[in-house]
């Protein structure tokens, strides 16, 4: 995405974060409540839901949950409309939100390392012909694939950087489809029901690796980024507030493999499922998560 595109669409954030959150008033207002912002991607979901689990299980505090865009956590945490977020792909994904807040933020910590954003076909797809972004210039690629990178959310970090991706590699004449995750998720299942070949906007940790055989395309400019780690990020004055709940937030530590694992699981049978059996598995890893530092 062109800056000044990205800037617009950065104030377009702002303003619609003031006008969902204003009408609910601070975050610091409710003692007892505590508000994480998340948005529908499937990794967001499990670690937003097993925290608010946790939390309420081993604390006196309750957790609401704010489905949004992730240009607007970003904003609502700034303003301290909500407390927390814990989706901050850094240092790349989403260096232009983190930019823009992070003198009204505080970083409390890594969740997990090792994330990665790319490209993804399935294995299916011959990897003589497409091994690299490089490969879908090749006409009949283009043919195959019909055009199109399929993408997700327009506002995720992985779409702006897909959008300077297709402009690095010279892919004017393809079209960065937008719909949510579960639509991606859906057209890459159609295509492997069919053997059709695709090329979806993916990252890791992410449940579609576990189900299918799929396999990055090689990105030979660098312009996906390199490997990311997620972070929480907290309002200003959280830790003062909230000392166990913030202690908790810093400890909060998944292995990647576990949690791709867990959100495998929750697609097969529900996220309250798989969050439940992930604490009745986990229980020393989660009372060390409570542990004072």
């Amino acid at each position: 995405m062109h800056k000044h595109s990205f800037k617009h669409w950065l104030g377009t954030a702002a303003m619609a974060a003031s006008l969902t959150f204003g009408a609910m008033g601070s975050a610091q207002a409710a003692d007892d409540t505590i508000e994480f912002g998340w948005t529908a991607w499937s990794d967001a979901e499990f670690i937003t839901k097993l925290a608010k689990q946790v939390i309420e299980e081993h604390t006196d505090y309750n957790v609401k949950l704010t489905l949004s865009a992730i240009g607007v956590q970003y904003q609502g945490v700034a303003n301290g409309d909500l407390d927390a977020m814990l989706m901050a792909w850094l240092p790349d994904t989403h260096a232009d939100y983190m930019d823009r807040v992070k003198d009204d933020v505080d970083n409390l910590g890594t969740m997990y390392e090792g994330a990665r954003l790319g490209w993804v076909v399935p294995s299916y797809v011959p990897e003589d012909q497409v091994a690299s972004i490089e490969d879908l210039k090749k006409a009949e690629v283009q043919e195959k694939l019909d055009g199109k990178i399929q993408g997700i959310d327009p506002g995720a970090g992985l779409m702006q950087l897909s959008n300077d991706t297709m402009e690095e590699y010279g892919l004017g004449d393809y079209r960065l489809v937008s719909a949510s995750g579960a639509a991606m998720t859906a057209a890459l299942a159609r295509a492997e029901k069919r053997d059709e070949w695709i090329v979806v906007t993916g990252w890791t940790p992410h449940w579609m690796f576990g189900r299918w055989d799929l396999r990055f395309l090689d990105d030979p400019k660098g312009t996906l980024g390199e490997a990311q780690h997620v972070d929480v990020i907290a309002r200003k004055g959280f830790k003062k507030d909230y000392p166990e709940v913030a202690a908790f937030l810093s400890n909060y530590k998944l292995n990647l493999e576990d949690l791709q694992a867990a959100m495998d699981e929750a697609q097969k049978t529900s996220y309250e499922e798989a969050i439940q059996t992930y604490i009745e598995e986990n229980g020393e890893q989660i009372e060390g998560w409570f542990e004072q530092s």
